[in-house]
């Protein structure tokens, strides 16, 4: 049975209360909803932005989380935020990962491949949505300040933004 087909046999009081109950039993319901409601992207965006960074440097101990910090970044794109948002989102995750490799050293290589890999992700998002030169620069900047890691981390996120900017009219100097 499909969930149309399901969902047609209740009241609308009923669908009420059910849409009430998941809304009570499950977090990310409750965050679309809230969201949808009251959508002050801010407040969401800086408290997924936390949340990324405790991935990074946590607040106890030292146990770096990308597939967490990359699962709250796609439950974020879920709430539907505006390009801008989202594009932010992104980049605060490329920055924060490249501030813990300034901060620890050089880590391993699976670990650059999801900072270019998110890099490339955004700048192909920023170049797709227009988003101007705001995150043009920012985009350079993170590439030029990887210029002392390894794992051809540098050489990887320099191809990416030549790939997506350098071909088009923005100036980057």
């Amino acid at each position: 049975m499909n969930l149309k087909k399901y969902l047609t046999q209740f009241s609308k009081e009923q669908l009420i209360e059910q849409i009430l109950e998941l809304n009570k039993k499950y977090k990310d319901v409750k965050t679309y909803y809230k969201f949808s409601l009251d959508p002050d992207l801010n407040d969401e965006k800086e408290k997924v932005k936390h949340a990324v960074y405790e991935c990074f440097f946590p607040k106890r101990g030292y146990k770096l989380r990308l597939g967490a910090a990359r699962k709250i970044i796609s439950d974020f794109k879920k709430l539907e935020p505006d390009a801008e948002s989202l594009a932010d989102v992104m980049l605060y995750y490329v920055e924060t990962g490249l501030g813990f490799t300034n901060k620890y050293g050089n880590i391993d290589e699976p670990f650059y491949n999801s900072m270019s890999g998110m890099y490339d992700t955004v700048s192909k998002f920023i170049k797709e949505n227009d988003l101007g030169d705001t995150w043009i620069t920012r985009a350079k900047k993170i590439m030029d300040d990887s210029s002392s890691t390894r794992w051809d981390f540098h050489y990887a996120l320099r191809n990416i933004y030549n790939n997506y900017y350098e071909k088009s009219d923005v100036k980057t100097s």
